[in-house]
């Protein structure tokens, strides 16, 4: 996508949090409606990070979320998802797709990014197995050896810390987290999985402030 988009949507997420992945067809649309006028960058946010604890796979609370929201909301935005099997800590996988993002670029982090999501939420991807992830990367023609590696020597751990506490600054607790951006500068936040119309509503209401902004500008 040109890099001449004024508004940015900075997407923190996580790829164990089901919320996130039913946020991306919700993207997929914002995407194809306003096309190359705005930008839409994932930046990774790790949730419940060691020491905290990992909740139970099938415990009450899970097992409640699954039921009265997340499958409800699955089938209304057309997504096949099966409540996991284990919880598994996400930070691996979050740095996987940094990697995948140095080494291929863009467009092939993205496709690893989803296939990761539909891992977790269809098979119970274990996301914190390195060899796990590095078997699912080879699958998407990208170098599991190299990932493996990388991996093992936590060269995006740095990376991956960093970007929890840049939410953190944020006041970004949350995922999935979407931060609206200007020219740069901070624009607002939405928190949750958002509705399709709440995020067109959203853009739209930064674009016309630009275009007020030009309207003034020319006069």
């Amino acid at each position: 996508m040109p890099d001449h988009a004024r508004i940015t949507l900075e997407v923190f997420s996580d790829l164990r949090c089901p919320f996130c992945y039913l946020e991306e067809p919700e993207l997929d649309v914002l995407k194809a409606h306003f096309g190359d006028d705005i930008k839409i960058r994932w930046r990774p946010l790790e949730l419940r990070p060691e020491p905290e604890p990992a909740l139970a796979p099938h415990g009450d609370y899970l097992n409640q979320l699954w039921q009265d929201a997340v499958l409800p909301m699955a089938a209304e935005r057309g997504l096949t998802m099966l409540q996991p099997n284990h919880q598994p800590r996400s930070r691996c996988a979050l740095e996987a797709v940094c990697w995948a993002q140095r080494q291929y670029g863009d467009q092939a982090a993205e496709r690893f990014r989803l296939a990761l999501f539909r891992g977790f939420f269809e098979n119970s991807l274990d996301l914190a197995d390195h060899q796990a992830l590095a078997a699912h990367a080879d699958q998407f023609g990208l170098d599991g050896t190299a990932l493996a590696a990388s991996l093992a020597a936590g060269e995006d751990t740095e990376h991956v810390r960093n970007e929890r506490q840049a939410a953190a600054a944020l006041d970004i607790r949350g995922v999935p987290a979407l931060r609206f951006m200007i020219d740069g500068e901070h624009a607002g936040v939405l928190v949750g999985a958002q509705p399709r119309r709440q995020l067109l509503l959203a853009v739209e209401r930064l674009l016309d402030l630009l275009r007020q902004q030009g309207d003034e500008t020319n006069r």
